[in-house]
């Protein structure tokens, strides 16, 4: 009976967790749903979204104020665009592959406000 409390613990502790993700370096980032990220973009100010897919990607269809820099290019290219290390960045992509490795490229280079919502497939809100 107490391993099975123990058990219990323990899952409950590793679930407890929630939905932020942290590398082998400590870097962290957090995962949101398209609906809290749609939520924070008509109640904050000063964020940025983060498209991470390809420019034909882009070009077909996109988050209206979304910047573009392809997830290949994050390293490279993140520091002259993304000035500010502890504003918040919401990053999409397609369908959340290339947005989750963005993101935890982004924890790495030392960005400390990111919150990663996925792909633009399972957004339900307007593009241009």
């Amino acid at each position: 009976m107490k391993k099975l409390i123990f058990l219990l613990l323990a899952v409950m502790m590793l679930t407890a967790c929630g939905q932020d993700k942290e590398n082998n370096q400590g870097a962290v980032y957090v995962n949101i749903t398209a609906e809290e990220a749609k939520q924070i973009m008509d109640s904050e100010e000063g964020y940025i979204i983060l498209d991470v897919r390809e420019q034909d990607e882009y070009d077909a269809g996109h988050i209206p104020g979304a910047i573009l820099i392809p997830y290949t290019q994050i390293e490279a290219k993140a520091e002259e665009v993304l000035t500010e290390k502890d504003q918040l960045i919401l990053v999409y992509c397609r369908s959340g592959r290339r947005s989750k490795i963005a993101a935890e490229a982004l924890a790495e280079l030392g960005y400390t406000n990111i919150k990663e919502f996925g792909g633009i497939i399972d957004w339900p809100y307007e593009v241009e």
